[in-house]
């Protein structure tokens, strides 16, 4: 593959839910006024890249982000791009889990009544193998959802769906991924406007 390829991803922004950590798969709820403008910022980030194909979860918290960046190439909407469907711990925070069973996490337990996350690799490897399809070379955008990104990243770069753990993407930060020489890698993570570092911030 082309070291012109690159791929930004884009998680959407602040929702009531993500600003207090509720897991939120599958439930379909807007942005709020300050998830707005951090969408507003995240376009100031991609303002100047010439970009091939744009990529958006249905979910209307990503579309949202995806419209108020507006890329001039227009919006491809993919069901694959969907965030991790977290079944019965569905609008649970971590905490409110672990009443219920000690140590639980996402990544370390069953989640009954909805994804493995190898499941929700296998979504991610369906869609980068049409990425590469549809743009061997040049930029591509996806906008989508904290987990279901970093399992996205993980397998950019090789690696099982479970190293997603070891990306914690912030609301509406841009992250890069592209190639070095014949290597896939990440050329930049959790980039936001004006900010080097961001404060600690919930998943």
């Amino acid at each position: 593959m082309s070291d012109g390829q690159q791929l930004l991803v884009v998680r959407h922004g602040q929702t009531a839910w993500s600003k207090v950590g509720k897991h939120t798969g599958r439930t379909d709820i807007p942005l709020t006024d300050v998830g707005r403008q951090e969408a507003s910022d995240a376009a100031r980030t991609l303002d100047g890249w010439n970009l091939v194909r744009a990529y958006c979860s249905p979910l209307q918290r990503a579309r949202e982000t995806a419209e108020l960046v507006s890329p001039a190439c227009g919006l491809v909407t993919d069901d694959d791009l969907v965030e991790w469907d977290y079944g019965d711990f569905e609008g649970e925070t971590t905490p409110e889990s672990r009443e219920r069973i000690p140590d639980w996490s996402v990544w370390t337990h069953e989640i009954t009544g909805g994804e493995s996350y190898d499941e929700v690799g296998e979504r991610a490897d369906r869609f980068l193998a049409r990425f590469d399809d549809e743009v061997p070379t040049g930029n591509g955008v996806v906008f989508a959802h904290g987990h279901f990104l970093a399992i996205l990243i993980a397998r950019w770069c090789g690696l099982p769906a479970i190293e997603g753990r070891r990306f914690a993407l912030a609301t509406a930060t841009v992250s890069l991924l592209g190639w070095h020489r014949e290597d896939r890698v990440i050329r930049a993570l959790n980039h936001r406007v004006g900010r080097i570092l961001d404060p600690p911030f919930r998943t």
